[in-house]
């Protein structure tokens, strides 16, 4: 399953869009084999499993030229590095507290001449700056992630949607958002008629986190 299940749903991309994503598993297969920051296993599904997943999150918000958006525990780059193909004028910063995913992040960033982009070696905590809203692939249950990222939110809106957490989950949430009043719930299926998306989600909280 290559690109075209990415251009199947985002059907405006301009040329130099398109190129970015095609380029996106050469990149992650070389990286891949000298630094595993992709399972073997999704490697062969890049585009249905990270590249297509991640830009979930473009379905429930667009973000808007100067926007700044934050991606916690990116990893390989994911979500950041597809969210800041598809909005070029979008500001975007990537952290990950493990070096190597870092390094083939900021590898691929270079390769595709993304200069929205910046990556940081780093736990989120220690990085300063606040943001329009922060992303994220499940790397924590939603409560430890909301300390971690508290303080990170900038207080003004400049979209219509409050700024807050964009969040790619999947299962059965109940528990874990037990304590949020005010979370809202995209179901992906919604969007990508695949089984992949079935139980997958994106989940948002605005910034203002009422137990």
């Amino acid at each position: 399953m290559k690109a075209d299940i990415v251009f199947k749903y985002f059907n405006s991309l301009t040329e130099t869009q398109k190129q970015r994503f095609l380029r996106l598993e050469d990149l992650y297969q070389d990286w891949n084999q000298k630094i595993n920051v992709v399972s073997r296993k999704d490697i062969d599904e890049l585009y249905l499993r990270h590249v297509l997943h991640s830009l979930g999150i473009a379905k429930v918000q667009q973000f808007n030229e100067g926007a700044a958006i934050l991606d916690v525990g990116t990893g390989g780059g994911f979500p950041g590095i597809p969210l800041a193909i598809l909005f070029p004028e979008t500001q975007f910063t990537l952290v990950d507290a493990i070096g190597k995913k870092i390094k083939v992040v900021q590898e691929v960033i270079d390769a595709l001449k993304l200069d929205n982009v910046t990556a940081h070696h780093s736990r989120v905590e220690e990085l300063h700056g606040r943001f329009d809203f922060i992303v994220s692939r499940a790397v924590a249950a939603m409560p430890t992630f909301v300390r971690w990222t508290k303080g990170k939110i900038k207080k003004d809106s400049a979209h219509e949607r409050k700024n807050g957490i964009l969040y790619l989950k999947g299962g059965n949430l109940d528990e874990e958002l037990r304590g949020y009043t005010n979370v809202q719930l995209f179901e992906l299926s919604g969007y990508f008629d695949h089984p992949f998306f079935d139980t997958k989600k994106v989940v948002y909280l605005p910034q203002k986190f009422k137990g």
